[in-house]
C-alpha cells in the first residue's frame, strides 16, 4: 500500500500504524474527529518519511460526508490503494441493556459508518481493479458473551459483512482484509485489568501491515487468539450460556 487513506488515524493502533507506513515511504490521507490529536499524528508521519500527508477532521458517523471524503482522498493523494479502517468504540455494556440510544450508538459507529464507508470505497476500487481494504474488527465478533455482546455483535455484523465483500470483489483483484485483534493495551482499554494476553499497538499495527502485505483474507492478532477463539467457537451454548465469560 502506497497511498493510503486511515479513518480514525488518532485511535492507539491506527497510529502505530501510521507510523509505520510513514516509515516506509507512503503517501497518507488521515482522518480524525479529534483536530488536536490529528494535527500531531499528521506532523508525526511526516518527520518519519511519509512522501505525503494530508489530512481532514471529520465525524465518520455523518454517513452523507463519505463520498466527498474519499474523493478529497482521492485528489489530494492522486488515488489510493490502500484502506486502513480502524475507527471504533468499545461502548458501555450495562448502559447499552438499559438503552436503545447506547446500543445504537455503538451498531452506528462499528457497523453501519463502516458499511457507509465500505460501499463507497469498495466501488471505486472495484471500478480500478486493484487495491486492498483493511478493516479493524475483533475477536469478539466470534461469539457474543453476556459482558460485551453489543460490542461483540457490532463486529460480527461487521465481520460477515467483509465476507461478502470479499467474496464479490476477489475476481477484481481487491483485498478484503479482516483484522481481529484481542485485547490491546489502548486507552479504549484502560479500564480493563491487565493480563499476558494484552498486545501492544505496535504488534497488532505489525501484524495488521503483515496481512495486508501478503493479502490475507483474515488474520488473529497476535496469531494465539486463533487458537483461543476456535476453543471458544466450539463450546456447546448449553455449556457456554452457563459461563461467565
Amino acid at each position: 500500500m502506497k497511498k493510503v487513506l486511515v479513518l480514525g488515524a488518532t485511535s492507539a493502533i491506527a497510529q502505530a500504524t501510521v507510523r509505520l507506513l510513514a516509515a516506509r515511504g507512503a503517501s497518507l490521507y488521515l482522518t480524525s474527529r479529534n483536530a488536536e490529536n490529528l494535527d500531531a499524528v499528521t506532523k508525526d508521519a511526516a518527520t518519519r518519511g511519509a512522501a505525503k500527508v494530508a489530512s481532514q477532521v471529520v465525524d465518520l458517523n455523518d454517513f452523507d460526508s463519505h463520498e466527498a471524503l474519499v474523493e478529497a482522498a482521492y485528489t489530494a493523494l492522486d488515488g489510493l490503494d490502500g484502506v486502513v479502517l480502524a475507527h471504533g468504540v468499545l461502548g458501555d455494556q450495562a448502559e447499552a441493556q438499559r438503552s436503545w440510544t447506547a446500543t445504537e450508538a455503538v451498531l452506528r459507529t462499528n457497523f453501519l459508518s463502516a458499511v457507509s464507508l465500505l460501499t463507497v470505497l469498495a466501488n471505486r476500487f472495484e471500478a480500478q481493479k486493484a487495491g486492498t481494504l483493511v478493516v479493524i474488527s475483533s475477536v469478539a465478533g466470534d461469539r457474543g458473551r453476556q459482558s460485551n455482546y453489543v460490542y461483540g455483535a457490532s463486529k460480527g455484523a461487521l465481520n460477515v459483512f467483509l465476507q461478502g465483500l470479499r467474496n464479490r470483489l476477489a475476481k477484481s483483484n481487491v483485498a478484503v482484509v479482516t483484522v481481529k485483534p484481542g485485547f490491546v493495551d489502548t486507552p479504549m482499554t484502560a479500564h480493563l485489568p491487565k493480563n499476558k494476553l494484552f498486545a501492544s499497538p505496535e504488534k497488532v499495527a505489525r501484524g495488521l501491515l503483515s496481512a495486508a502485505d501478503s493479502r490475507k483474507n483474515e488474520v488473529y492478532v497476535p496469531g494465539i487468539w486463533a487458537l483461543i477463539m476456535l476453543i471458544i467457537r466450539t463450546i456447546p451454548e448449553t455449556v457456554f450460556k452457563r459461563m461467565k465469560l
